[in-house]
C-alpha cells in the first residue's frame, strides 16, 4: 500500500523551520569551532566534551545502515525509543481531534505520548492468548485515527503478534503503523525493517537499551521511508543524542560476537527459569515467551510480589493491567541472579 503520507501530517509541522546549526550546514572537518559558542579549553572530565555532539549522528546511522542494509536517510535515532513515539504523535496527531490505537496489555508509553499531546487513545485489547484481531482494529478507526502502535514482541505479554495479520492492518490502514520490535533480538520472528520498501506507512523502532546492554545510553532509532525520517530529524533538538551515546553506541555495534552470545545464554536461562517456575505450586502459568523477559501468573500477585521487595528482588507487578491479573513480569538475570530468585521462591 502506497499512502499519502504528506496529508497525515500535522500542518504546523510541514511548515515549521527546523533549527539548524552553523555544523548541519557545513560538511567536513573544520581545523578551528567558533560557531557554537563552546568552552575551547576542554572540560573538567579529561575528556572532549566540551564540543556538541553531531546533530546528524553520521557515524552511528551510518554503522547502522550497514548492519540493516538500508540507507541513512531511512534513520532517525533519538534519545531513547520513548522520545520516538513522543514525537511520532506530534507529527501526525493533530491535538484534540485525531486518535491513536493501542492494544492493550502493551507498553504504555505510547498512551502517555498521546495524552501528553492532547489525542484520545482508542483501546482494541488483545484476545485471551493475548493475539490482535485485524478486523476489529479496523472498525474501531475512523478518519481521525493518524497511528497505530504494535509491539511485537509485545511487552508484557511476551508473545510476538501474528505477521500476516500484522501486513494486512499495514495494508488495510490508512495511516501510520508503528512496528516496536523493542525485543525483536530474543526472538525467531524476522524484523519488519527489509519490508520497509513495500509500506510507505510503515515506522520501525528498534533500541539499544536490550540486548545491546546500553539502557543507560537511552539510544533509540526508527527506521522508516525517507519523508517520514526527515520528519522525525526535523522536529528533534538540535543535538538530541550526546557525545557519549553516540561513541559507545558505535563501540557497542562493533562487538555482534558478544551481544550474540548474550543473546544465547538469556534464551537459555529463559528456558531454565520458566521450568522452574512451572515447579512451584503458586504459579499457574507461565506463559511462552519471545523475550528476555517471562510473564508469569500466580495464586496471588500482590503478595508475592511484597515477599520479593522483603528480599530485596524487584520484578514488575502486571496486575492492575487487562488480561493480566495476578500477573508478574521477570526479567531474565545471570545465572547466579535467577538461581537466587528460585532459591526465594522455594521459600515463599
Amino acid at each position: 500500500m502506497n499512502i499519502n503520507i504528506e496529508n497525515l501530517v500535522r500542518e504546523n509541522i510541514r511548515q515549521l523551520k527546523p533549527y539548524f546549526s552553523a555544523r548541519q550546514e557545513f560538511s567536513g572537518d573544520a581545523d578551528i569551532l567558533l560557531d557554537a559558542n563552546e568552552n575551547p579549553f576542554g572540560s573538567p572530565l579529561n575528556v572532549n566534551y566540551n564540543r556538541y555532539p553531531d546533530p546528524n549522528q553520521t557515524e552511528l546511522k551510518k554503522m547502522l545502515s550497514e548492519i540493516n542494509h538500508i540507507s541513512p536517510d531511512h534513520i532517525a535515532v533519538e534519545n531513547g525509543s520513548d522520545m520516538l513515539i513522543d514525537h511520532i504523535c506530534r507529527i501526525f496527531c493533530i491535538p484534540g481531534k485525531d486518535n491513536i490505537i493501542v492494544l492493550p496489555p502493551t507498553f504504555t508509553m505510547y498512551e502517555v505520548a498521546a495524552y501528553t499531546n492532547g489525542n484520545e487513545v482508542r483501546e482494541v485489547p488483545l484476545d485471551q492468548d493475548f493475539k490482535m484481531n485485524t478486523q476489529k482494529i479496523l472498525s474501531v478507526a475512523d478518519e481521525n485515527t493518524k497511528v497505530i502502535f504494535l509491539c511485537s514482541p509485545n511487552n508484557p505479554t511476551a508473545n510476538n503478534m501474528n505477521r500476516d495479520e500484522m501486513e494486512k492492518l499495514i495494508n488495510q490502514f490508512n495511516g501510520i503503523v508503528v512496528v516496536d520490535e523493542a525485543y525483536n533480538s530474543f526472538s525467531n520472528q524476522k524484523s519488519f525493517i527489509p519490508d520497509l520498501p513495500k509500506f510507505n506507512n510503515l515506522i520501525v523502532l528498534q533500541t539499544l537499551s536490550k540486548a545491546w546492554g546500553l539502557a543507560g545510553l537511552r539510544v533509540g532509532i526508527a527506521y522508516t521511508s525517507t519523508l517520514i525520517a526527515g520528519y522525525l530529524n526535523k522536529v528533534k533538538t538540535p543535538y538530541n543524542l550526546n557525545v557519549a551515546s553516540q561513541q559507545f553506541a558505535i563501540e557497542a555495534l562493533a562487538q555482534t560476537d558478544k551481544v550474540n552470545a548474550w543473546i544465547s545464554e538469556t534464551k537459555e536461562q529463559r528456558n531454565i527459569l520458566s521450568e522452574a517456575l512451572k515447579s512451584f505450586d503458586f504459579v499457574e502459568t507461565v506463559f511462552p515467551s519471545e523475550t528476555n523477559f517471562i510473564l508469569v501468573k500466580v495464586k496471588d500477585a500482590d503478595r508475592l510480589y511484597h515477599y520479593l521487595i522483603s528480599k530485596k528482588i524487584i520484578v514488575r507487578n502486571q496486575s492492575h493491567k487487562v488480561l493480566l491479573a495476578n500477573c508478574l513480569r521477570i526479567s531474565i538475570g545471570t545465572p547466579d541472579e535467577n538461581k537466587q530468585l528460585i532459591d526465594v521462591l522455594k521459600k515463599f
